[in-house]
Parts: structure tokens; sequence; C-alpha cells
């Protein structure tokens, strides 16, 4: 039998059809259920796009503020989780501790086994709950501060920042914070998605999915992007010129910059676009916010490169993303973390779907190892 076509890294690989979002890279759009997202980020709400993706279809107004009231409701966690939280190592990367703590979630759901449809609504649900409160907790205790629980009357992004912070925050911050959670929702069938659609198609469990698909997440070719462009910008501030460190690394040593190119993308990505507006906004507002200003310089320098211009080489979501967080006051090891609670959204959405059809996935590889090799005795070797 001849071998499969090959196609490094499943580029162009059809693996599932799905409902939830469509990615155009020529032409730089972005589409969840058949909405822009250019339309939804400036007019929903993060909880809008969780019950859009889960239902394919937007929420009217009664059905949307029992859907915030429910998701709120299960903000807290278990006591037992809280408690083991403490127990973790402090220089725990944040990445490895949603890792852990989302796994261990699924010991106190006594439902943790059951992939019925009711079970796995009542699980998204719950874990996108409970994800902010998790990454809000851990950088209150690594920080030997008290941990601070969620409040009935605020939304999911309002919460997460009075959690992290310990005080109300301000407008901005939540608009910003809630425009993130709405453009990193969901992105096709990105790494971390895949991963939870394999882990469902051998019909494991929603929190061995999620568990997997942040495992996923954490590496620096995919959400670990915008903790390495927020290294990259505070490395060129040090710098002290722009300029002359795009010479010397980028044109000198052949330097990727962490955040402009994309596998899809080969036009702006549009949630970028968006994300560079809010975070000019939140560094007038806070007027503290040195590293815009590189990261613009940067940008300019890029799109007027021939090599970025041949091949079509733009910001992406984690560019601007990074600016956005560090303005909010997100460590910059914490962004990821971010990145997760935003997509747990999608990778619900898509384990859900995934049950509608399931079926095992199972690639294939070509082997290039030895063959009709001989065995020889231990002796004789």
């Amino acid at each position: 039998m001849a071998e499969a076509e090959q196609k490094k890294g499943l580029e162009g690989v059809v693996i599932a059809d799905t409902r939830l979002s469509r990615v155009q890279g020529d032409i730089g759009k972005l589409t969840y259920c058949g909405y822009d997202i250019l339309d939804l980020a400036e007019h929903a709400s993060f909880s809008e796009i969780v019950f859009l993706l889960w239902n394919v279809r937007l929420p009217n107004k009664v059905e949307l503020e029992r859907f915030k009231a429910t998701l709120v409701d299960e903000m807290c966690l278990p006591e037992d989780e809280l408690e083991g939280m403490y127990r973790y190592p402090v220089s725990a990367h944040p990445m490895a501790v949603l890792r852990t703590a989302v796994s261990a979630l699924g010991l106190y759901d006594p439902a943790a086994e059951d992939n019925s449809p009711d079970a796995n609504l009542r699980k998204a649900m719950r874990l996108t709950a409970k994800m902010p409160t998790i990454i809000a907790a851990w950088e209150r205790i690594r920080s030997g501060k008290p941990v601070v629980e969620p409040r009935e009357d605020m939304g999911i992004a309002e919460n997460f920042i009075y959690m992290l912070k310990g005080h109300e925050p301000n407008q901005t911050e939540i608009d910003a914070l809630n425009v993130y959670l709405v453009l990193l929702a969901d992105h096709g069938m990105n790494a971390s998605t895949f991963t939870a659609r394999v882990v469902t198609s051998t019909d494991g469990d929603m929190y061995s999915a999620i568990t997997a698909a942040i495992g996923s997440l954490k590496g620096p070719k995919h959400g670990g992007a915008n903790e390495a462009a927020m290294r990259m910008f505070n490395e060129i501030a040090d710098f002290g010129n722009t300029k002359e460190w795009f010479e010397r690394e980028v044109k000198g040593k052949g330097r990727r910059i962490m955040g402009i190119g994309h596998r899809v993308y080969k036009a702006m990505d549009p949630r970028a676009t968006v994300l560079k507006k809010h975070a000019e906004a939140l560094c007038d507002y806070t007027q503290n916010c040195k590293l815009i200003d590189v990261a613009l310089e940067l940008e300019e320098l890029a799109l007027a490169d021939e090599y970025f211009i041949e091949r079509k080489l733009f910001p992406n979501v984690d560019y601007y993303s990074a600016i956005v967080l560090d303005a909010i006051g997100i460590e910059t090891d914490m962004m990821t973390p971010l990145f997760a609670m935003s997509r747990v959204a999608g990778w619900t959405a898509h384990i859900i779907e995934q049950w509608h059809d399931n079926r095992l996935i199972r690639p294939r590889g070509t082997y290039i190892g030895p063959v009709d090799q001989v065995w020889t005795s231990i002796d004789e070797r």
C-alpha cells in the first residue's frame, strides 16, 4: 500500500466539520457562528460569547441574565481544591498550576465521568466559571496575599480583576479585558483545540480534555507567545533603541519577532487590530505604559521591511494582547493563563460538538527508521 500524503504539522489537513468559528486567513477575517469578530468585540460581553459558542446562537435578554447568574454562582472553588493550591510550590509556573488545579477539579465532581450532553454542559459551565478564580487565587497565594472571593454583582471580567487586585476595577480595564476574552474565545482547529478534540475522541472526560488542552496552550509556539512577546518588549526597552535592536537581532541574527506572523493569517489578524486600539486607550489612561511605544515602533519597522512584506507577516493576537494585559497589571507569566481563561469557552464548545459525531482521531506517521534489522544476542552487541 502506498504511503498516505504527508502534511507536516497536519498543515491544511481538515479533521472535522465545525459550526463554531471560521478563520479566513487570506483576508484577515474571523467569525464565531457566522458573526464577525469585529462586531462581537464592539458589542458583546464574554458571557454572550460563551452562550453563543455552546448554543450556536445568541441569547435573548432573559436567557443572558440567567446564564450570567449561573456562571457567577459557579465561580467559587471547592474548599479542598483551594487548600490544595496552598501546598503548590510558589515557584511553579502559573500554567502548570492551572493545569494541575483544573485536573484536580475533576476529583470533586461526582459527574466527572458522565459524558451525557447535560452533564457536559454542566461541566463546561463549571470549568469556564472556575478558571478565572483559580488564576486570580494563585496570583494572590504566591504573593502572600489573602484570596479574594468572587462577587455576585460582577461579571467574569470585572470579577477577575477584583479577585486579582482586591479592589473594584475601573471601566477602562473591564472593557479591555472583556474584549480580550471575546477575541480569544475560539480560533478554528488550533493546537490546543485539536488536543481537546483528540482526547474527547477517545471517549475521555471533559476534565481530561481541558487539562490536555492547557498543556498544549502552554508552549511558546501557541498560547505562551504572549508571554514571550512581553519579555521581548522588555528586552528592547532595556536595550534603549528599538531600531538598533531590530537591525542587530532581527536583520543581523535572523531572530524571530514574537507576536508577528501566523500559520493561518496572511493578512492583518483582526484581533490584533482591536487589541491595538485598547492597548493605546489603556496606556493613555494609566499614563504608565512605556512598552506601547516599543510595540508601535517595532511593528512599523517590521511592516516596512521587505522580508516581512514578502512573507505577509503581520502582528497577531499575541502582540498587542501582551501590552493590554500588562497595562491592566497582569504579571508576564500570568498572561498565558488568561489566554486559557478565554479559550476554555471554545475548548468546551468543541468538546460538546465532537460528541455529536464522535470518532477516534488516529492519524498515521511515515516510518523513516531502519529496516530488516537482524537480532543479535546481548553478548554479540
